[in-house]
């Protein structure tokens, strides 16, 4: 067939013959392929979800089929004869099956006819870059399946009275693709002047062609690109260096380099990457936020990133990056992450069962994994929005072997708010404004030292929000939080396996305080630096058996700077005064190991074991041991069951993580939970992996520092004889967590906190794998999450007494559902949407209104009572629906993305608490109080 070709020219396919009562497809020309060795090939066409076959149908139908237009071929793309196989030529058929979108591109390949794994693997890199005109019925776009084959003959050398390989080399050159500027591997170039001297890129993207001289046109083809011509200007005894860009079908604007999975052996992890992270929307194009769509993931208050996972408090959950801990991993609640999203490159979501290497927490586990440097080139990014901009780069020495990478975003939000805000309000009708202010910075060395690699690694982040004065006589009144991180690690080979080993020091810092410039004020500074060592190692041990281990010290200092400043009597200037006070010292320690057991193919057994040391100066010492456990079965290629059980401890929380929090209150003891889960994963069910997974976690025992104690204060009933003095009762009384023969707690220490509960449930992801041009999944949970409490009865609205109960969880919420799908349209143009629903929380008082009942004062008026805390209504269900839409670009070095990215389009209002109002002689309404949160960005974003 391809007589007279290079071992390098191409197969071409073409598809003219249909079945009855179609038309044939035309002969298109193929951009950058001889004209020889044209085949024709049958089609088979039909819906692609199967709604009707087009076999036979046509104008005999009597017109009751409907009117349909057979996709015409309009681009050819070459399948390369394998230079493998030039010295044991092998002919024959590949035959495909092609899924033509709407657009006339081709979405999916599927392999019908094997000939050679070789001419397979050519066929199949090179149907995605065919182009056909869509299919039509009734002149609307759909999308068809046909069959298309590749015919493969072996090439022949041509016998030439001139030796091609005896002229000297005039052209030489990359090839590579716009935007990113990756070098293209097995691009094809053919001049019109010599269209028997095709030459093939190698795997650096260079090529060398011996072309006649003369004015040409050369014309350069990929798979996955737009064909393009370039007229070239050849010289007789001159070598011409050339750089061609082809320009991708479909621009990627955050490529980067991606970890191959790893193994799974865990029971719930579920990892993200590329477009799964950067392109969700309602999440600003911030990885981090994605998880808050993922199976077992509830939320404070819509909007808020913080997750509740399964039923816990949100700082039970712990956040890492790279093995280090984050302490606050979003800006003011509603913001971005803490860490430039060019700097993540997959982030692996636990909602439960940690392995043994995430320690001292109780819920759920969130890694971010760093993206590799990379020593090809300079690569850049920078973005603006309306909230904020940032701007990432990446230098690569490569004669030193050194990379250093830098990121940073800034806000705008302090003079956008202070603008709408004197905007709104009158002059002179206020002497503060809003603030509302964060930054975030990281930076990052790597060098390579002999087998090993040192990498230093500094972030930090800080957020201020409160108002500031205007003039002399407004007030100050700020709250801040930040950190900060310096990471030192060293990887290197031993013994057989990979150690490493690292130091990490650190700053955490709370501060609120409030000043005027006339009447001073106070300032209050909650510090804590801390120095975290840790070395971990890794090893396989023999056939089917590694080892996974390491151990970390984390050290804390707890400090209290206090600033006051007031005027004197009399007049003057402003008195200052500073004091600082040590709180706390604490050294918490841990040491983990673990086995993967997997000489049985069908099996994964991982047994391993965390103990953790929480020692408090003064002498208070907890010691927690963990036994964990994960088994992985495999009953098929497409079916796993899975299951896993293990202790988690932490110490007291409280509603987010902060400083000295869990030192200070480690005289509360710690807190301890039992996690079992048990599930199967079904991988390609109709293109779809689903999960499903049921879990029970009994919370052993519970110490949660918030601002709605699960407690009630105690009350006293009155016994027969007239009223009693609180927290001395007498007769049948009943007080709060006391015997009657106890002496009440004294005021200095804290109340009793600890408690205990069961959070369990279902959880279900179907998800669709990236791939094509487009994905997406849907999550589902059924969970509860209660906690034992002791509450006052009522009767009549008047309390009667105390009883205890599990009650609902103050972040319970029974049903939590996403639908998330995005597309990818031929012309760059994404769209995404996300559906979510979730029902109400408790209205228990905690974070919300109490319940309350229509009823009679005691002058038998009609008036709101309470009732029991076991009585709680729900706060009403919550539907949001977010959008994001873009567009991208791809230049001759760069690529641009223009993106609108709306968190709550229908501008659904989540209800949060209940005004009950009237009485007497006013009507009783009772009135929902909530805050539609909605965020729409708007923004440009470039990549070099």
């Amino acid at each position: 067939m391809l007589a007279g070709l290079l071992p390098l020219t191409a197969a071409r396919a073409q598809a003219p013959t249909t079945p009855p009562g179609l038309q044939n497809l035309p002969d298109a020309p193929l951009a950058g392929a001889p004209d020889a060795g044209l085949v024709q090939t049958e089609v088979d066409l039909q819906r692609s979800d199967g709604g009707f076959a087009l076999d036979g149908a046509g104008a005999g139908d009597g017109g009751t089929q409907p009117r349909f237009e057979a996709p015409q071929l309009m681009a050819d793309s070459p399948a390369r004869y394998p230079e493998a196989l030039a010295a044991q030529p092998v002919a024959g058929t590949v035959r495909l099956e092609l899924l033509v979108d709407e657009q006339g591109e081709v979405a999916e390949v599927r392999l019908l006819q094997a000939l050679h794994p070789l001419l397979d693997e050519a066929a199949l890199h090179a149907a995605p870059g065919l182009r056909f005109s869509p299919a039509k019925v009734d002149g609307v776009p759909v999308q068809v399946r046909l069959q298309f084959e590749y015919r493969f003959e072996a090439p022949q050398q041509v016998v030439a009275t001139e030796d091609p390989a005896s002229r000297p080399i005039t052209l030489r050159g990359l090839v590579r693709a716009k935007g990113n500027r990756q070098p293209l591997v097995g691009a094809v170039l053919v001049s019109d002047a010599a269209q028997d001297l095709a030459v093939e890129t190698g795997p650096d993207g260079r090529f060398e062609a011996r072309l006649p001289p003369g004015t040409q046109w050369v014309r350069v083809s990929a798979p996955g690109h737009k064909p393009n011509a370039f007229r070239e200007e050849v010289r007789q005894g001159e070598t011409l260096e050339v750089v061609y860009g082809l320009e991708p079908l479909v621009v990627n604007p955050y490529e980067t380099v991606v970890r191959g999975d790893r193994e799974r052996t865990e029971v719930s992890r579920v990892t993200l990457h590329d477009a799964e992270l950067r392109e969700i929307p309602g999440t600003m194009g911030d990885p981090f936020r994605v998880m808050m769509l993922m199976p077992g993931v509830n939320s404070m208050l819509s909007g808020v990133s913080y997750p509740v996972v399964r039923g816990s408090q949100p700082a039970s959950t712990g956040y890492f990056l790279d093995g280090i801990r984050v302490p606050i991993l979003f800006h003011l609640f509603l913001g971005p992450a803490v860490i430039h999203p060019d700097f993540i490159d997959t982030i692996d979501f636990y909602a439960g069962n940690p392995s043994t290497q995430y320690g001292r927490l109780t819920g759920g586990a969130v890694e971010g994994r760093l993206t590799r440097p990379r020593d090809d080139r300079v690569h850049g990014s920078a973005y603006a929005d309306f909230i904020n901009a940032g701007l990432f780069i990446e230098y690569p020495f490569q004669s030193t072997g050194t990379n250093v990478s830098v990121a940073g975003r800034l806000s705008y939000t302090p003079w956008l708010i202070a603008l709408a805000a004197n905007a709104l309000q009158p002059p002179g009708a206020s002497d503060s404004k809003l603030v509302l202010d964060f930054y975030d910075y990281q930076a990052r060395v790597e060098q390579e030292v002999g087998p090993g690699r040192l990498r230093l690694f500094a972030f930090g982040s800080s957020d201020t929000f409160g108002t500031q004065a205007t003039s002399d006589s407004g007030t100050t009144a700020l709250q801040a939080v930040l950190f900060h991180r310096l990471d030192l690690r060293y990887r290197h080979p031993v013994g057989g396996g990979e150690l490493e080993a690292g130091v990490t020091v650190g700053l955490d810092r709370f501060a609120i305080g409030s000043e005027s410039a006339r009447d001073g004020g106070t300032t209050i500074h909650i510090d804590q630096p801390n120095v975290i060592a840790r070395m971990g190692y890794e090893r396989k041990l023999g056939e089917g058996l590694s080892l996974r281990g390491g151990l970390d010290v984390d050290h804390k200092r707890a400090l209290v700077a206090l600033n006051q400043s007031s005027r004197p009597e009399g007049g003057g200037p402003l008195e200052r005064v500073s004091l600082e006070l040590p709180v706390a010292l604490a050294t918490f320690s841990g040491l983990w190991a673990e086995l993967l057991w997997d000489k049985h193919p069908a099996w994964k057994v991982v047994p391993g074991v965390r103990v953790d040391n929480y020692h408090l100066a003064g002498g208070i010492n907890k010691l927690a041991v963990e036994p964990r456990l994960s088994v992985r079965r495999k009953m098929s290629e497409q079916l796993t069951l899975k299951g896993g059980v293990g202790l988690y401890h932490q110490p007291p929380t409280t509603l987010i993580s902060l400083p000295i929090v869990d030192i200070a209150a480690l005289s509360q003891g710690l807190q301890r939970a039992l996690q079992i889960s048990a599930g199967a994963e079904y991988k390609d069910l109709w293109g779809f992996d689903v999960s499903l997974e049921g879990y029970v976690n009994p919370m052993l025992r519970t110490v949660e520092l918030t601002p709605f104690n699960t407690e009630e204060p105690p009350i006293v009933v009155d016994p027969p004889g007239g009223p009693v003095e609180p927290g001395r009762p007498r007769g049948g009384s009943l007080v709060r967590g006391m015997r009657q023969d106890e002496e009440p707690i004294p005021d200095f220490e804290l109340p009793n906190l600890r408690s205990h509960g069961m959070s369990y449930g279902l959880e279900l992801l179907i998800r669709r794998p990236l791939g094509g041009n487009w994905f997406g999944w849907l999550s589902y949970s059924l969970q509860r999450s209660t906690r034992f409490t002791r509450f006052t009865r009522y009767e009549n609205g008047q309390p009667v007494g105390e009883a205890e109960a599990y009650l609902p969880y103050v972040f319970d919420q029974t049903h939590v559902a996403n639908l998330v799908l995005s597309y990818k349209f031929s012309n760059n143009i994404t769209l995404g949407g996300v559906l979510h629903f979730n029902t109400g929380r408790p209205e228990s008082g905690n974070l919300t209104s109490r319940t309350m009942v229509e009823g009679t004062d005691g002058n038998g008026r009609p008036g709101w009572i309470a009732v029991g805390r076991d009585q709680a209504d729900r706060l009403p269900s919550f539907f949001r629906f977010d959008l994001r839409l873009s567009k991208a670009w791809a230049y001759e070095t760069f690529t641009l993305e223009a993106y609108l990215d709306m968190l709550n389009v229908t501008i659904s209002q989540e209800v949060v608490s209940f005004d009950y109002m009237g009485g007497g002689n006013i009507p009783l309404e009772k009135k929902p109080t909530g805050l539609p949160i909605v965020l729409p960005i708007l923004g440009l974003k470039g990549r070099y």
